[in-house]
């Protein structure tokens, strides 16, 4: 008699225990649901702009022109390194070493990386006698557009529970 009293206590809790289980189970989220997408755009653009210099004189060419037109280029990689700079930020590494309490070298680089796209060449032109120059301009809602028409950014609009 006390065996069996073990028994039928014991055939209570399982039934109890599953009857829990059951409970918060039903309780999660094993509904079928539909989940509707829209994209955000933001509220205002911002223009930046970059101004890149390159000497003339030191360039490679056999004549002034060709000078003149390696200056060119070289001014307007520099406006795209300062617009890289403005968009990515500047990695600058530096250390230096002690050698009885002296300063025996100091060392300071910096490094920019990153991927310009939609930037417009505003206007190159000469500055001085030995210099050009290149003034860029980057306009985020270009720069969004072109982010939009590869990669289309969402959030959740409304969410249907069947």
């Amino acid at each position: 008699m006390y065996i069996l009293s073990i028994n039928n206590l014991s055939s209570r809790y399982v039934a109890f225990a599953a009857i829990l289980s059951l409970c918060l189970t039903g309780c999660s989220s094993v509904f079928n649901k539909h989940v509707e997408w829209e994209t955000v755009a933001p509220e205002t653009y911002p223009v930046i702009f970059a101004v890149g210099y390159a000497p003339i004189s030191v360039q490679n060419g056999a004549s002034e022109s060709s000078r003149m037109l390696m200056a060119l280029k070289a001014s307007k990689l520099d406006a795209y390194r300062e617009l890289t700079e403005q968009v990515f930020g500047q990695k600058v590494d530096s250390g230096q070493s002690l050698a009885s309490l002296v300063i025996q070298n100091t060392s300071l680089d910096s490094s920019v990386q990153g991927v310009i796209r939609g930037a417009k060449v505003v206007k190159s032109y000469p500055v001085g006698d030995d210099m050009y120059a290149t003034e860029l301009e980057l306009d985020f809602k270009l720069v969004n557009d072109i982010y939009l028409s590869t990669a289309r950014p969402k959030r959740v609009k409304k969410v249907h529970y069947y």
